[in-house]
């Protein structure tokens, strides 16, 4: 006679067995077009405290050009999910800042003391871009905005450009965060990685939640970096990562200070000149860094690489997609899944912003 238990263990190693299932789904967030809006870039994506989901883009309407270049305008704008990424909210826009002018480069993160999810990026004025941009001008601002309702309405922005930028400083033409990757660490402090015109990499960061903000020394080294994410290592040291234009590989460079200073940057990852995504993977035994790229030489087949001796060394690349693939950010959802936010397109350009969320299976599978 079958045991009356039978049932409920053949449910419950059903259930585990789907649960370890390596898992990999997309879902595209913005596509090109819509809303009135030529191209959509540069996304950033966050956990809520209530584990929703968030993720920024520029909104570009005229054409795909970045800012200032042209007859440009950009806003940014938002969408939210509260089903792991399967479903999207309609679009919200969280700036305008007016006719040809750019609200641009969003990088988020969670203070997990208050609950506020921020939001940092630049707004600049008309033709104004990074390279056209005058120091010790308001051409290129830097602001901020928190929501304490996990994204669904937001204070006025907070103007950090006197902190974010050397306004004496004759050939600082601006400062940008991330874009994307900005994190709080173990110790509390809140952490938005950085790079200005001329090229170099730096950190802001709050010590009282938000209230005041402070700037960091630039990356030291003849190399110049500039678009950069931060993560924080098993032991507390704070690891950057760089994009740099002039070679085959990233820099990265280490911080024992909670971010502030940083040691002698060393390559990195190969890749091509592009924004990568880096983040804390939390896993059984272990410590993971999980980083994700197009492939090298070109902007194509988007992959993910892990690390386990906190990134000395990254496994070989798994691929998340062979189609043309360029800026990418990951957040930890709430159930310990990976969300990877990215450009993805099906010929030279970027269609769409998509989302793909992979789990912990999928990351251990061999491919």
């Amino acid at each position: 006679m079958k045991s009356p238990l039978f049932p409920i263990v053949l449910v419950l190693f059903s259930f585990v067995a789907a649960a370890a299932a390596p898992l990999l789904t997309q879902t595209d967030v913005f596509i090109s077009g819509q809303n009135g809006y030529h191209t959509f870039r540069i996304p950033a994506l966050e956990t809520a405290p209530d584990g929703s989901l968030i993720v920024f883009a520029e909104a570009r309407k005229y054409t795909a050009e970045d800012p200032g270049f042209g007859r440009q305008d950009i806003d940014l704008v938002y969408k939210r999910s509260t089903d792991h990424g399967v479903t999207w909210s309609p679009m919200a826009l969280l700036e305008d800042p007016g006719e040809e002018w750019s609200a641009a480069n969003p990088a988020t993160m969670v203070d997990r003391t208050t609950g506020k999810l921020w939001v940092f990026y630049i707004r600049g004025r008309p033709k104004r871009s990074s390279d056209t941009a005058r120091p010790g001008t308001d051409d290129m601002l830097n602001l901020a905005r928190w929501s304490a309702d996990n994204g669904c309405t937001w204070s006025d922005p907070i103007d950090i450009t006197k902190v974010a930028r050397d306004m004496q400083d004759p050939t600082w033409r601006v400062s940008v965060p991330g874009p994307g990757g900005a994190i709080q660490t173990s110790q509390g402090r809140l952490l938005i990685a950085m790079w200005k015109m001329p090229f170099a990499d730096f950190t802001v960061f709050s010590d009282d939640h938000g209230k005041s903000w402070q700037r960091g020394p630039v990356v030291p080294g003849p190399q110049g970096g500039d678009e950069c994410q931060v993560a924080e290592l098993s032991d507390g040291r704070i690891l950057i990562d760089m994009r740099q234009e002039t070679g085959p590989h990233r820099w990265v460079a280490e911080s024992t200070d909670d971010g502030k200073t940083w040691g002698t940057p060393r390559p990195g990852n190969t890749v091509t000149p592009v924004a990568c995504g880096i983040e804390r993977f939390p896993t059984i035994g272990a410590t993971r860094l999980i980083w994700t790229g197009p492939q090298d030489p070109k902007r194509k087949h988007l992959i993910l690489r892990t690390s386990v001796d906190d990134g000395k060394s990254f496994s070989k690349a798994k691929t998340i997609s062979k189609d043309r693939a360029a800026y990418s950010d990951l957040a930890v959802l709430k159930d310990k899944t990976l969300g990877i936010i990215w450009e993805r397109g099906i010929d030279k350009n970027y269609q769409f912003i998509t989302f793909t969320r992979v789990n912990e299976a999928w990351l251990n599978a061999e491919q």
